[in-house]
């Protein structure tokens, strides 16, 4: 079973950037897409960006240009370059892969990093 596991969290003032990286333990060309949630105390995880794994990208309304989500398969890791950083951006983000089988769908997470904008 594949394991993934976030880094690159931490405390960012307002319009500043931060890059999230997500290591997957085996090939993440293993998985349809990946994609990277974020969830605050008390709402739903919801989706940040995705990308597939012909490279396809979507994004959530509110981060679209702010927010870049790439993969390298050679290191098995996705980034999620974060600029001109918000304070509702503040949340747990957390990286996510999915496998499709017949009529199934597999989700595997990270177990999330934190990000906290604030002056």
């Amino acid at each position: 079973q594949v394991q993934l596991v976030e880094s690159g969290g931490g405390l960012v003032q307002p319009g500043g950037s931060l890059t999230l990286s997500c290591s997957a333990s085996g090939s993440i060309l293993s998985f349809n897409a990946m994609a990277w949630y974020r969830q605050t105390p008390g709402k739903e995880r919801e989706l940040v960006a995705s990308i597939t794994s012909a490279g396809s990208t979507n994004y959530e309304d509110s981060v679209k240009g702010r927010f870049t989500i790439s993969r390298d398969n050679d290191k098995n890791t996705v980034y999620l370059q974060m600029n001109s950083l918000k304070f509702e951006d503040t949340a747990v983000y957390y990286c996510n892969g999915f496998q499709k089988g017949r009529g199934t769908r597999t989700d595997y997470w990270g177990l999330g990093t934190q990000v906290t904008v604030s002056s």
